[in-house]
């Protein structure tokens, strides 16, 4: 059907209300990996504002307490549960209870991760390598198969998996960590056609340089020297606006997009092209 034969709605009081409506993520059950900390403590933490019922998971409790305090204070809902995401058993729970404390799952965001680098021909590579497969890429595949009868009941589930910049290129002795994020865009790709007949999207955010505790350790001055000569924007971004874009691909307004891999990554990509 072309667009010339799809009458046009008016924009009355009520279809304004609906449009409205398509931005609002206010009373979805959201689960979020890595809560904690930098990006996934910016997502928690604006989906709890935005009135969604937030699951926050991490391995550290600690700041993850405080993390659900701020987001309960602040009057929304949402509760904190300790998640080792490479322990299968555990997650299969974690969903179970997170389903009793807020409802049936609508939003998935797999955004727990490590970084370990180093060269292949390295004694600890190995090691290194099947622990950052099992954090940035089994368990998404697992937190996906546990949600997946919530996701898929009212054909409007939603799965955000965050790669990274590095899931679109390379860097040398890096290699555990970007196969790792390229395997997540492929998991992206291949279950957002098999899940979409579900009316599940499912898309993959892939954050350039952002301060964070993974990025903490870089001198400031060396940050500042990648971000003039790499980004459009000459600068390292912030967890929030990572954060913002997250929360966009989970609103009922993103129900068209699927299967994409979006850098937000101040123009490092296009830059570099």
């Amino acid at each position: 059907m072309s667009d010339d034969t799809i009458p046009a709605r008016p924009l009355t009081s009520a279809r304004a209300a609906e449009l409205v409506a398509e931005r609002s993520v206010a009373d979805r059950v959201v689960i979020v990996t890595g809560a904690a900390s930098g990006m996934g403590r910016a997502t928690a933490e604006l989906f709890g504002a935005l009135g969604a019922k937030v699951a926050a998971a991490d391995v550290s409790t600690a700041q993850l307490d405080a993390v659900v305090a701020g987001i309960v204070e602040a009057g929304g809902e949402a509760s904190a549960h300790r998640l080792d995401v490479t322990d299968n058993d555990a997650i299969t729970t974690f969903v179970d209870v997170a389903r009793a404390a807020h409802g049936p799952i609508d939003i998935l965001i797999n955004n727990a991760g490590i970084a370990h680098g180093g060269p292949i021909d390295g004694e600890e590579f190995a090691d290194a390598w099947y622990a950052v497969f099992a954090v940035n890429l089994h368990a998404h595949m697992h937190l996906i198969r546990a949600c997946l009868p919530d996701l898929a009941r009212n054909g409007d589930g939603r799965i955000i998996n965050i790669s990274s910049t590095e899931g679109l290129g390379g860097t040398a002795n890096n290699s555990a960590y970007g196969a790792a994020k390229h395997g997540v865009i492929g998991l992206t790709k291949s279950l957002a056609v098999e899940l979409g007949p579900k009316g599940i999207t499912v898309n993959a955010i892939c954050p350039g340089p952002v301060h964070t505790g993974m990025t903490e350790l870089i001198p400031d001055e060396a940050k500042a020297t990648f971000a003039r000569r790499r980004t459009a924007l000459r600068r390292y971004g912030q967890p929030h606006e990572v954060a913002h874009m997250t929360v966009s691909l989970a609103m009922p307004a993103a129900s068209f997009v699927t299967g994409v891999a979006l850098p937000v990554d101040g123009g490092m990509i296009a830059r570099n092209q």
